[in-house]
C-alpha cells in the first residue's frame, strides 16, 4: 500500500473514533443506558462535592489548617470520579452490554475498537481531565505551603529580635534562649556599673536589652531547647485556638457568638490571622475587632500569583494529550486553528500587549502596589493595582485615580519615588525676624528637629522618622522598627539658612520620615513644636507686612536680648548642625 493510502487509512480511522461515539448513543439502547448513568452520576458528583465544600468551610479544621482542608477539598473530586467510572464499568461488565453489537457499528470502529471500549475510552479520558486538573491544583496548593512556610520564619525572626511577643505565655522567649553576658565591659557603660548590674536579675535584665550607640546589642544567647522554632510555632498555634474559641464562643468585641463559613467571613484563617498580626507589629489579635469581611475587602484586587494558573495549564495538557490519544493528529488541528489565531491575535493586539507588559512590570519589579511613582504626563500617584489590562495610580490626597493601560507603562518614562527604600523628607521653612541671631534660630530648629525624630510617632506608637537608632534602645525598650530602614548615611536633623526676604531671614529643617503618606504629619507636628520654641526663646516671625521704626527698633532689641542666655544654652546643647561648617553639603 502506498504511503499516502496510510495516511488516509489512518485519519479516517482517528475520525472514526470519535465520530462513532455520536452514532452509537443514537443507535445502542444499552449505550444509552450507560450514558444516562453517567450524566446522573456527574449530577451527583458535582451535588455531593458542593455540598462538602460547604461542609468543610464551617469546620475548625479549616480555619486551624486550611492548607490541608483544601488538599482534602480538592483530593474528594478524583475520588468520586474514579468512583463512578468503576460503578460504571461494573455496570457494564455485570449486564454485558457490549457483548452483541451491531454489525454495521463494528465495520465504522477504527483500531479494532468494540464499543465497549470506545466508551470505556471515553470514561477514562475525562477521569485523566479531572485528575489531571485536581493535581493542578494540588501542586498549586503546595508551593503555597512553601511560600507561607517562609513567612513563618520571618515572623520567627522577628519574635527573636523582639524577645518575644506581647502576648506570649510564661516569657516563652526565655524558656526557649539564655542570654550570656559579654566577657568584655561595654564601652557605653563604666566598669563598676557594668559587674554590679551582673550581680542583680534586674541588672541581667537591663544589660539583656542594652543597644549600643551604634545600634546593637551585647552578649548572646544559648538555646535551652532543642528547637526554639517549633516550641514558637505551637505558641502561636495556641495563641491562635485561643483566637477561634473566643469568636465562636461569644468572648468578643462583637459580644454574640461568630459562624464559620459565613460570607462575608467573621473569622480569620490561621494565615489570615497571621497576616494581620504581622502587619499590626505583632500585636495580639483581638476576636471580633474587625468588621465581617473586613480581610477580602482589604485584598480586594489584588493581582493573583502566577502560581494560580499551574491548574490551567494541567488542563490545557491533559486535554492536548487526550486530543492525541484519539488519534487526531494536533499539527493538523494546529493548522486548522492557526488561520484562527492569527485573526483574533491581530483584534486582541493590544491586550495582548498589556498582558505582557503586566507580564514584564511583575517579572522585573519596575514597580509594586504602594509604590509612588511619576507618569511620563506629570501624574504623581501611589501604585494601588496593576491588571493585565490597565494599572490604577491613586492620587496622594485622594483626590483622583488615573486609569492607564499598562502597556505604556514599560513603553514611557517612569519615575519610581520608592523603588528599594521610601525614605522621604519632611521639610518645614520658616522666616524669622532680622532682630535674631541666626545661630540662636538654627539651634532652635535643630532641637525641634531632635525633638519630632522621637517624639513624633503614629497611633501604633512606631516614630515617623528613619534613623540609625531607635529612641526606644535608649529606654530599653524594643525598637519600633524605624532603623530598619536606614540604609543611607542621612545626617538629621538638618537646619538650612536659606536666604535674606524682603522682611525676614528664611530658614528651612528637615528629617526623613519612612513613607511618603507620613511626611503631611510630620510636618505638622514640626510646626507645632516651632511655635512652641521660638515662643518660648522670643524668636519673632515678622508679619508679612513692611514694618516702620519710629524709634523702637532699640526697645525691640532689648526685648530680643532678655532671652538671650537662654538662647546661648541652646547652642551649647543642641549645636547648629553644619550650618558654618563650610562643606556646602547637603544631604
Amino acid at each position: 500500500m502506498a504511503a499516502e493510502d496510510i495516511t488516509v487509512v489512518e485519519e479516517q480511522a482517528a475520525v472514526g473514533q470519535i465520530g462513532t461515539l455520536i452514532e452509537l448513543l443514537s443507535s445502542s439502547i444499552s449505550l444509552q443506558i450507560a450514558f444516562a448513568i453517567l450524566v446522573v452520576g456527574l449530577i451527583v458528583i458535582a451535588t455531593i462535592y458542593t455540598k462538602f465544600r460547604q461542609w468543610t468551610r464551617t469546620k475548625k479544621f479549616s480555619y486551624s489548617k486550611p492548607i490541608f482542608a483544601e488538599i482534602v477539598r480538592r483530593a474528594v473530586l478524583p475520588i468520586l470520579a474514579l468512583a463512578l467510572i468503576s460503578s460504571i464499568n461494573i455496570y457494564i461488565q455485570t449486564f454485558e452490554l457490549f457483548d452483541d453489537p451491531a454489525e454495521l457499528l463494528k465495520e465504522k470502529l477504527s483500531a479494532e475498537l468494540t464499543p465497549g471500549e470506545t466508551f470505556a475510552k471515553l470514561l477514562n479520558s475525562m477521569n485523566i481531565i479531572v485528575i489531571a486538573f485536581t493535581v493542578g491544583h494540588i501542586i498549586t496548593i503546595l508551593l503555597e505551603k512553601k511560600e507561607k512556610l517562609k513567612l513563618e520564619k520571618e515572623d520567627f525572626r522577628a519574635w527573636r529580635d523582639m524577645n518575644g511577643f506581647s502576648d506570649d505565655e510564661d516569657d516563652l522567649f526565655h524558656k526557649c534562649y539564655k542570654w550570656i553576658p559579654p566577657k568584655h565591659t561595654p564601652e557605653e557603660i563604666p566598669e563598676k556599673e557594668f559587674h554590679e548590674l551582673l550581680q542583680t536579675k534586674e541588672g541581667l535584665l537591663f544589660l539583656e536589652k542594652f543597644t549600643t550607640s551604634g545600634g546593637t546589642r551585647i552578649g548572646s544567647y544559648q538555646k535551652l531547647v532543642k528547637d526554639p522554632f517549633l516550641e514558637w510555632k505551637k505558641s502561636e498555634y495556641k495563641k491562635y485556638e485561643q483566637y477561634y474559641d473566643n469568636c465562636i464562643t461569644g468572648e468578643n468585641e462583637l459580644g454574640r457568638p461568630l459562624l464559620p463559613g459565613r460570607i462575608p467571613d467573621e473569622i480569620y484563617e490561621i494565615d489570615i490571622w497571621a497576616e494581620e498580626k504581622r502587619a499590626a507589629n505583632y500585636e495580639p489579635i483581638l476576636a471580633g475587632s474587625k468588621p465581617p469581611g473586613y480581610a477580602e475587602k482589604k485584598r480586594e484586587g489584588l493581582p493573583k500569583p502566577f502560581r494560580n494558573f499551574i491548574p490551567l495549564g494541567f488542563f490545557l495538557g491533559a486535554v492536548l494529550g487526550i486530543i492525541s490519544w484519539w488519534g487526531v493528529d494536533l499539527f493538523v488541528l494546529a493548522t486548522a486553528s492557526g488561520g484562527i489565531a492569527i485573526g483574533v491575535g491581530f483584534a486582541l493586539k493590544e491586550t495582548f500587549e498589556n498582558y505582557f507588559a503586566y507580564l514584564m512590570i511583575r517579572k522585573d519589579k519596575i514597580f509594586v502596589e504602594g509604590e509612588r511613582i511619576a507618569l511620563a504626563s506629570g501624574y504623581k500617584g501611589i501604585v494601588y493595582k496593576i491588571t493585565s489590562r490597565v494599572t490604577f495610580v491613586r492620587h496622594p490626597l485622594n483626590e483622583s485615580v488615573a486609569i492607564v493601560p499598562t502597556r505604556q507603562l514599560v513603553t514611557s518614562e517612569i519615575i519610581n519615588y520608592t523603588k528599594e527604600f521610601a525614605i522621604v523628607p519632611a521639610t518645614v521653612e520658616v522666616g524669622v525676624s532680622y532682630l535674631n541671631d541666626p545661630k540662636q534660630v538654627a539651634a532652635a530648629l535643630m532641637k525641634v528637629g531632635t525633638r519630632a525624630l522621637s517624639e513624633v510617632v503614629d497611633s501604633k506608637g512606631r516614630h515617623l522618622a528613619v534613623q540609625a537608632k531607635c529612641p526606644n534602645l535608649d529606654e530599653n525598650k524594643p525598637s519600633c522598627g524605624c532603623d530598619k530602614q536606614f540604609v543611607l548615611d542621612l545626617e538629621q536633623p538638618t537646619v538650612r539658612f536659606q536666604k535674606f526676604n524682603d522682611s525676614s531671614l528664611d530658614f528651612a529643617v528637615w528629617v526623613y520620615v519612612r513613607d511618603y503618606g507620613l511626611q503631611f504629619k510630620m510636618e505638622t507636628d514640626m510646626r507645632m513644636m516651632i511655635y512652641e520654641e521660638f515662643k518660648r526663646y522670643g524668636i519673632r516671625i515678622p508679619w508679612p507686612i513692611r514694618t516702620i521704626y519710629q524709634g523702637d527698633e532699640k526697645k525691640e532689641a532689648e526685648e530680643i536680648s532678655r532671652v538671650d542666655d537662654e538662647r546661648k544654652k541652646l547652642i551649647d546643647k543642641y549645636g547648629i548642625g553644619d550650618l558654618l561648617r563650610g562643606d556646602g553639603s547637603d544631604s
